[in-house]
């Protein structure tokens, strides 16, 4: 097996990557939503939940009916990773649309920046994802 794919044994530096990248990103969301330069709506919110749910219904459709079932076992760092962003994702969403955004509030700052870390850790990881299912170009 390459040294650059992802297992359990072998940690895959992809799905580390994906996680550092997608915590500065949420870490300035964050920052911009409470200076008021970047603001969610609710529709926004609505539609970032139901792509997430039909993301991960689809992405368990896939790994069910893959033929490349037993390369899945060695992805598990990825698909751990990828299954805490697209949950964390459908609850953060369902979190702020209850709760309701306020623009300069810190906590809705805090939850902002956090759902916006589980999207890009979603984005990012997906792609870690393919790479180990694909079995890295071997």
């Amino acid at each position: 097996m390459n040294n650059n794919c992802c297992s359990c044994q072998n940690k895959c530096s992809c799905t580390v990557v994906s996680v550092v990248v997608s915590l500065i990103l949420g870490v300035i969301a964050a920052f911009l939503q409470i200076t008021g330069v970047f603001t969610l709506t609710p529709v926004a919110l609505v539609a970032v939940a139901a792509v997430a749910a039909v993301y991960l219904g689809a992405l368990t459709l896939s790994v069910l009916l893959s033929a490349r079932r037993d390369r899945a076992r060695e992805c598990c760092g990825s698909l751990n990773a990828l299954l805490a962003g697209l949950l964390g994702t459908i609850f953060l969403a369902a979190l702020l649309l209850a709760v309701g955004i306020t623009a300069t509030s810190v906590i809705s700052a805090i939850l902002v920046g956090i759902l916006i870390g589980g999207v890009s850790l979603t984005l990012l990881v997906s792609a870690c994802l393919v790479r180990c299912l694909t079995a890295c170009g071997d």
